[in-house]
């Protein structure tokens, strides 16, 4: 992902920080110009990284902090709250409502993803009980009409545009007219490709904006065009009241900074993330789980949201049940894969576990990793009822496991080699047997703490003195977020 290099970049400077015996001044200037090298490498603006140094500086005054005052995590709180302050406009943007007409209009460069864009953002809704459309009045490119009317009608989403018409902003009018009458209640339209110095497009991007009269302009910005993203942004925010943005193919290689410094420009907060080239590669942007994730801390109350999308409110006291008795059999890890698949793509959900390290999932992995997750699932649709029930991995003879491999089309090695990934996640499970979890609050009583020491509070008494403590509690939390046990199962790590 972009600014993964950054994240590791930030979270080494602090790990070396933090393995150093004492804490002064020499050792927080060479940890804030390590932080302040990785952020312009990154192409982040030079005077917002500077703004962040001198802040820092300010909020962390050794000569002041009294003696038992732990300077490592002051050190690391005033880093994570700098970067939020860069990323953070400081105020929300428009927010559509269901059954309510909302017109929301995109502009961008050419090139910056924005149709695909409109398509993931009116799929995203439509997922959530909206009723979308889409508009194209992108009537400069050649084949504009005819990619968002691929895109729309593989999602399922009613569109608008037309071949002979050439004036966007009758297109635009006749779009957003027919939709209202069809009562959907986000129209989404798709504008051209422009640059600041292409006049006339800013000026057609302003008669489009004044036709419809938008509910909202969002602003597609490419993460890979550096430092440039600042003038540009700049120049469509003088043009439009841009009013959020959404930052595009954060999945490359590309430096990412300049167009995250950039959300500086518009004022305006960013509110999605495209992650790569398909529908469900489109992730909502919430500043703190995103600086969290970038310096490898995890997201625990995103994941847990993650879970709550894939498991019915119904069967979650089930699940809990399965976890106290810690018997894990193959079912249910078969269950476990349907449920990551339907989580997304997987680079994205582990991200999201504390102690996750970017390098046992790296780029290019992810697409591996879906398809060994399919593979196993393959395998197991070839074993018996008592297979998939037993916990007990004695069952699986040689006899059985070739029986299983000429079913499925896959190698012995392949089934002994999911059989063994089967093992080391039933022992991570089986620490989890006998816990005793609220009645109450079920899977959400999790989902609202995002460390021990909150969860902590949640667990009764009996819960944490059967798994150690907090101390046991902090190992067992490590050990389901670190990524060592659990990726010979998705294809990552050596």
């Amino acid at each position: 992902m972009v600014l993964a290099q950054l994240g590791g970049s930030i979270s080494r400077a602090l790990q070396q920080m933090s393995n150093a015996t004492v804490i002064d001044e020499k050792v927080l200037k060479e940890c804030l110009n390590e932080i302040t090298r990785a952020l312009i490498q990154a192409d982040v603006q030079f005077k917002l990284v500077c703004d962040m140094q001198t802040n820092i500086k300010k909020i962390v005054n050794l000569e002041d902090l009294a003696a038992g005052h732990n300077k490592r995590k002051i050190i690391q709180q005033a880093v994570f709250n700098e970067l939020c302050k860069i990323l953070d406009a400081g105020k929300p943007s428009f927010t559509p409502k269901k059954g309510k007409p909302s017109v929301v209009m995109f502009v961008g460069l050419q090139g910056s993803g924005k149709t695909t864009t409109c398509t993931k953002y009116a799929y995203y809704h439509q997922k959530k009980g909206w009723k979308p459309a889409l508009v194209c009045a992108d009537t400069f490119r050649a084949g504009a009409f005819d990619q968002l009317k691929q895109n729309a009608t593989k999602a399922k989403i009613p569109f608008y545009g037309s071949y002979m018409e050439s004036d966007p902003v009758k297109i635009a009018v006749d779009g957003v007219e027919r939709f209202k009458k069809e009562n959907c209640d986000l129209i989404i339209v798709d504008t051209s490709g422009r640059h600041k110095q292409e006049a006339a497009l800013f000026e057609e991007m302003r008669q489009v904006s004044e036709a419809t009269k938008p509910d909202l302009v969002i602003f597609v910005m490419d993460s890979s065009i550096g430092q440039a993203a600042f003038d540009q942004a700049q120049a469509f925010k003088q043009s439009v009241a841009v009013g959020a943005v959404i930052v595009t193919k954060m999945d490359g290689h590309a430096k990412g900074g300049g167009a995250l410094s950039a959300v500086a420009a518009t004022k305006s907060p960013v509110i999605f993330i495209g992650t790569g080239e398909h529908m469900d590669e489109f992730e909502v942007f919430d500043v703190k789980p995103f600086v969290s994730r970038l310096l490898g801390m995890g997201d625990w109350s995103g994941f847990m949201d993650k879970i709550h999308e894939v498991v019915p409110m119904d069967q979650q006291p089930e699940l809990l049940q399965k976890l106290s008795e810690g018997n894990f059999t193959l079912r249910i890890m078969y269950e476990q894969f349907q449920r990551i698949l339907k989580m997304g793509p997987i680079s994205q959900v582990f991200s999201m576990l504390p102690e996750f390290s970017a390098e046992l999932m790296p780029k290019g992995r992810e697409k591996e990793s879906q398809a060994k997750i399919k593979r196993n699932m393959t395998m197991m649709d070839s074993m018996t009822n008592e297979e998939l029930d037993s916990s007990n991995p004695k069952i699986m003879n040689e006899s059985r496991i070739m029986r299983i491999a000429r079913g499925s089309g896959r190698q012995v090695r392949e089934v002994m080699e999911m059989l063994e990934g089967y093992k080391r996640l039933a022992k991570i499970w089986s620490k989890m047997k006998g816990l005793k979890f609220p009645k109450k609050g079920d899977m959400s009583a999790l989902s609202r703490n995002m460390n021990a020491q909150q969860m902590g509070k949640v667990l009764p008494p009996q819960t944490l003195q059967q798994i150690g403590g907090m101390g046991g509690l902090q190992r067992l939390m490590k050990q389901m977020g670190s990524a060592k046990d659990m990726m010979g199962m998705f294809g990552g790590g050596n």
